[in-house]
């Protein structure tokens, strides 16, 4: 018998897309023939994912999991809408979330790597759906949020499952005060940030590049003014620019007269601790993902009549 490297295993993977033991059983079966071995994959109907693997994965589901004092959100893409309801989907992104939890990991290439529930990776498992439900899939993204003391607020957008929907968003709030009152506190904040999409925390969390941008707007806007006049309005411009996108200094959905940070000091004297903000995450389901324009398919059938 052929002896069976990890470098065949891994050759045969990228090759085929299918399981990492599914490939080994492939080498194993063929004696160590990597082509042979891709028809032995081919008649089992497992290197369909290979197949897939160009094809645009901009839906699917946003999935958040919370354990005490950590939480983590986690997108995994389908092709379509429809699979984000297959409840073998819904499963899979519920394990890898819990997987990145439990490993404390959000780094997707190491992600990948990890032992999943039942057997083989985190890797296998996303190959072994993409051949059974037919569609490609990518595990895209990964982060968490964690506090020493206090809690984790999440909301789920959207929701087709728990934890799971289309926007999902954790939020640490670091108090040693009350947990209810805490936890009450974290998902409004939580809803917040999944409507008013905060860019940061605060200011010191932006993008130098992109608060400079803004100012460089505010300076064409207002160019032929007086130097000092312009850079008076550019100042007061950008302090208004903070209110619009970082978190803490937003007006609150739920209490628009008051900001945030307001309301995070008001709801320290309720929890009889000070409760500090200590970061977030918020996921849109396909963000950034640009996405395949839908086929016109009465302009195809259209000039299949011609001629």
């Amino acid at each position: 018998m052929a002896n069976i490297t990890a470098a065949m295993v891994k050759d045969l993977r990228e090759k085929t897309g299918a399981g990492m033991m599914d490939c080994k059983t492939a080498l194993n079966e063929t004696n160590g023939d990597i082509e042979a071995a891709i028809d032995w994959l081919r008649k089992k109907g497992l290197s369909k994912a290979a197949k897939k693997s160009d094809r645009v994965a901009a839906e699917g589901l946003v999935t958040v999991a919370v354990n005490g004092h950590q939480g983590v959100a986690v997108e995994v893409n389908s092709e379509t809408d429809f699979v984000a309801r297959n409840e073998e989907f819904q499963a899979l992104a519920r394990s890898i979330a819990l997987v990145a939890l439990e490993k404390g990991i959000v780094d997707v290439e190491k992600l990948r790597d990890q032992h999943y529930p039942g057997g083989g990776t985190v890797a296998d498992a996303i190959s072994n759906a993409i051949a059974t439900i037919g569609e490609n899939m990518t595990l895209r993204r990964a982060a968490s949020v964690s506090v020493a003391h206090g809690v984790v607020g999440h909301y789920v957008h959207n929701a087709v499952a728990e934890g799971q929907g289309k926007i999902g968003v954790i939020v640490g709030l670091e108090s040693t005060g009350n947990a209810a009152a805490l936890a009450d506190l974290g998902r409004k904040i939580a809803m917040h940030i999944a409507a008013a999409s905060p860019l940061a925390l605060d200011a010191n969390g932006l993008d130098p590049a992109t608060v400079e941008r803004e100012k460089n707007v505010l300076r064409e806007k207002n160019a032929g003014k007086p130097a000092n006049v312009l850079e008076k309005i550019v100042e007061s411009g950008i302090k208004t620019y903070y209110k619009e996108v970082t978190l803490v200094e937003q007006a609150f959905i739920h209490d628009p007269a008051k900001t945030v940070s307001q309301i995070v000091n008001e709801a320290a004297k309720a929890a009889g601790a000070p409760v500090a903000l200590k970061g977030f995450v918020r996921y849109a389901l396909g963000e950034g993902i640009e996405k395949a324009d839908a086929p016109d398919f009465a302009a195809e059938v259209a000039s299949m009549t011609k001629g």
